[in-house]
């Protein structure tokens, strides 16, 4: 690294390399039995130069040939993408403790054991197709530049998934559940998933409209999806986000407080630094409802005249899985949270009058993501009269913006959750357009 990075000093004016290493570990278990165990571990080598206000960039899995490897820079030079930008020069981060011991003596047998442990609680207690996935995920990120940056980390993940399948459906009632070491599932999740199945016998009739809809952190995605993009120092910049211009502006309901804290060790995913070497820091998004803080990266951030907020990272959209190696940094946040109230799930139950509960959602993708409207299915969710579970619901759709949507906030869970790339409790709203099939 240090020989690639001199290398390229000579000729570059600005350098960063990026190594990442990844060491995963994942088992399938479904009701037949075990499904599949894989094990990878991969590393590799991005680099990204900036020569004349132009950027260039590179990466191998196999850092055999450092010549090569900055010739490929040199020539996507070409390309004429512009940074005008600067790396960072990074010297003072948090100490973190991100990898827990538990990864230290990691087998595969025991994440069997545990996926074999939940599919037989759940297939004692319901007739359904069941699928339990568990994943062992050490990462390890070094950032090196030319400006005198040298920081490292390594960050540990385990991931439990389990679903059971509702009838004539492919998908089901879901529960994720990420956490900071090798932790067994929560009997919480399994008790709340084989209560919902159970009343998921019944198919409820009902009249479509706008009504309560209670989304489960699994659903939570069709809003954190959309908060993302409205917040990013990307979407501001191409002007297609309606929170231009709007800091200081009261936009939600004053029950949302939204914060991403990528320091919070509490949570599984937490690390010092972003991908640029930036230092991380807590960075408060809405407060109360009101719009406080887009968040930005380096080059999104200069373009608008900013300063890293530390969340220049190597993402993309959700549900889409390639190689990171293959990403550049865009703003994204890290550890982003919706913060909790204090009503149960069954609280929340109790006050709707009418409404549907959205367990599950399908097409989280669609609509216009950036403006926050949506449209999406509900392959898993149930219909609620005057505080009551009647039955599950088929062939229905919930659709709206969630600039207006989330003016309506009528309760707030009390336990966080992950919902895919964020953490979420369960959010009851009101006057939600509910569509069924004739």
């Amino acid at each position: 690294m240090e020989k690639l990075l001199e290398m390229a000093a000579k000729v570059c004016d600005r350098v960063e390399l990026h190594e990442l290493t990844e060491i995963n570990d994942t088992v399938t278990y479904k009701k037949s039995g075990l499904d599949s165990i894989n094990s990878k571990s991969l590393s590799g080598i991005c680099l990204r130069i900036i020569k004349d206000g132009r950027l260039g960039y590179a990466y191998t899995r196999n850092l055999i040939d450092r010549e090569e490897l900055l010739n490929n820079g040199l020539a996507s030079l070409d390309g004429g993408v512009r940074a005008d930008y600067t790396f960072p020069h990074t010297t003072a981060i948090e100490n973190l403790e991100t990898c827990d011991r538990s990864f230290d003596n990691l087998s595969g047998s025991s994440l069997v054991e545990e996926c074999r442990r939940i599919s037989d609680l759940l297939q004692a207690k319901s007739d359904s197709d069941i699928t339990v996935m568990s994943q062992a995920l050490v990462n390890g990120v070094r950032v090196l530049n030319s400006v005198g940056t040298d920081l490292s980390f390594k960050s540990g993940q385990h991931w439990m998934f389990s679903m059971l399948s509702l009838p004539g459906s492919m998908l089901g009632i879901l529960r994720l559940q990420r956490e900071n070491k090798i932790t067994p599932l929560a009997t919480a999740m399994t008790d709340e998933m084989l209560e919902l199945y159970g009343k998921a016998s019944k198919v409820a009739k009902f009249k479509p409209g706008k009504m309560k809809a209670l989304f489960t952190p699994p659903s939570m995605v069709t809003f954190t999806w959309r908060i993302k993009s409205g917040a990013s120092a990307r979407c501001v910049h191409e002007g297609i986000s309606p929170l231009i211009g709007r800091i200081g502006e009261k936009v939600f309901d004053n029950k949302i407080t939204i914060i991403d804290n990528p320091l919070d060790v509490s949570f599984a995913g937490a690390r010092p630094f972003d991908d640029e070497g930036t230092a991380c820091r807590p960075l408060t998004i809405f407060e109360n409802g009101v719009f406080k803080n887009i968040y930005c990266d380096l080059n999104y951030g200069h373009k608008l005249g900013m300063t890293s907020t530390g969340h220049g990272f190597k993402t993309e959209p959700l549900f889409k899985f390639s190689d990171p190696l293959t990403l550049r940094p865009i703003p994204s946040p890290a550890g982003m949270t919706i913060q909790p109230g204090n009503s149960s799930f069954l609280d929340m139950v109790m006050k709707m009058d009418r409404g549907i509960i959205v367990d599950n959602i399908q097409g989280a993708h669609s609509g216009n993501i950036p403006n926050g409207d949506f449209s999406v299915g509900v392959p898993s969710g149930f219909y609620v009269e005057q505080g009551e579970i009647v039955g599950r619901i088929k062939d229905t759709m919930v659709a709206g913006n969630i600039y207006n949507i989330m003016n309506r906030v009528v309760d707030i869970g009390s336990t966080l959750h992950p919902c895919w790339e964020a953490w979420t409790p369960a959010v009851l709203f009101d006057q939600v357009s509910v569509s069924t099939k004739e």
